[in-house]
């Protein structure tokens, strides 16, 4: 079968940003779904200001009716920071034989050496990056030696082994964050078209951020 794309993030909220480079590379690669994993106790970030099951929620909603697109709640379940290796030895051991990708940014993949049990990672899975303008995959140093040894330009290489590979594929540049539709709901403004309607209404009807803009009469 096809490999599992495996996408985690805190998703405060999740947007457009996510869902495009998500839906892109689940045609691209070929990948029999993504499953979107919504951060519990991000190891690597502050925590998330809207609660768990409010970010379950949006990613529900955002996602609902998309074929390859699945939700699963496994690391706001488990107690302690949400670190990829453990999230991947879970679905290593829920899918044996199966190709996982764990699919990340390019400013995530160069903090890669600082993640937990970092060197693991490949161990369960390949690693795919979504790469936009601006940022530039490292020619050295330990990630220029592991794309050199680890590094693939085909998404075959995903199909044919269970673990083990980089690939960079560039994705639709949206300039969409979860920070920035933060801000501008706590200052009273309006997240319209930023995200699905579905999420938008969740984060007004539930005044979640603090904040929420106003319905028009």
């Amino acid at each position: 079968m096809n490999p599992i794309g495996v996408f985690g993030g805190t998703f405060d909220p999740i947007h457009y940003g996510h869902l495009r480079t998500a839906f892109e590379l689940l045609q691209a690669l070929r990948l029999s779904e993504v499953r979107f994993l919504p951060a519990g106790i991000p190891p690597h970030r502050e925590m998330p200001e809207a609660d768990g099951q409010t970010r379950l929620q949006m990613v529900r909603a955002a996602t609902s009716g998309q074929p390859g697109f699945i939700v699963d709640d496994r690391e706001l379940h488990r107690e302690g920071p949400s670190y990829s290796v453990d999230t991947l030895l879970d679905l290593r051991a829920a899918f044996p034989h199966r190709s996982l990708c764990l699919m990340v940014g390019m400013d995530a993949f160069l903090g890669l050496p600082k993640w937990y049990q970092w060197r693991q990672i490949l161990q369960l899975a390949h690693v795919v990056v979504a790469h936009r303008p601006g940022w530039r995959a490292p020619d050295m140093g330990p990630l220029g030696e592991l794309l050199v040894d680890r590094g693939t330009g085909t998404h075959e290489d995903l199909h044919e082994a269970r673990a083990g590979r980089i690939y960079i594929h560039a994705v639709t540049q949206l300039e969409i964050s979860s920070s920035a539709i933060r801000q501008t709901v706590r200052h009273g403004g309006d997240p319209r078209f930023l995200m699905p309607e579905a999420v938008r209404d969740l984060i007004v009807d539930g005044r979640v951020y603090k904040a929420a803009p106003q319905e028009e009469e």
